[in-house]
């Protein structure tokens, strides 16, 4: 039997965990990976606020419990004080992925000299890839746009499950065998 295809995604908002803000940004991370993958897939979905703990937790449970091969957060990774999103990710993480981050922030300086701010990362736990993205549903996109192409990849590499991409909207890079 196939193993159903689950993505993590979490939203980390004092403001929407408390319903005084809408979750716009976690809704944007769905319209995305809807658009990208052609695969069937399960969305396992949290709202948090920004406590280092509850975001770690959340991050565990999705891939300890849930087997997310993927986690996405938005939020907490800017330079304010309870920006802690990159932390808790570290926590968890047996190997981080500095380039994710890297290539994030080169693409929103494009658009905006503030990306110099943003402390996104990714890590790996386990099979499990996490990604952290900034808040912004614009900003979202663009990044998302930036680094998916290496995520199926990297899935594989950590043994996952093989996602498929509608390669009119995002080319996923996968190396050509011999």
């Amino acid at each position: 039997m196939k193993e159903k295809i689950k993505i993590g995604i979490i939203n980390v908002s004092d403001r929407a965990s408390k319903g005084i803000y809408e979750d716009i940004p976690g809704k944007a991370i769905v319209d995305t990976l809807n658009e990208y993958l052609v695969v069937e897939w399960e969305k396992v979905y949290a709202v948090i606020p920004d406590e280092q703990d509850q975001i770690s937790a959340e991050m565990v449970r999705m891939a300890d419990e849930e087997h997310c091969c993927l986690i996405i957060t938005s939020g907490g990774t800017g330079p304010a004080k309870r920006d802690v999103t990159p932390e808790a990710t570290e926590a968890v993480c047996e190997k981080m992925m500095p380039g994710f981050g890297e290539l994030m922030r080169q693409v929103s300086l494009q658009y905006v000299p503030t990306a110099i701010l943003s402390r996104q990362t990714a890590g790996i736990r386990n099979k499990t890839l996490i990604i952290n993205l900034p808040g912004k549903p614009k900003a979202i996109r663009q990044c998302l746009d930036a680094v998916f192409p290496a995520v199926p990849y990297c899935i594989d590499l950590i043994e996952g499950p093989f996602l498929v991409c509608n390669e009119e909207i995002i080319k996923p890079f996968r190396p050509k065998s011999n």
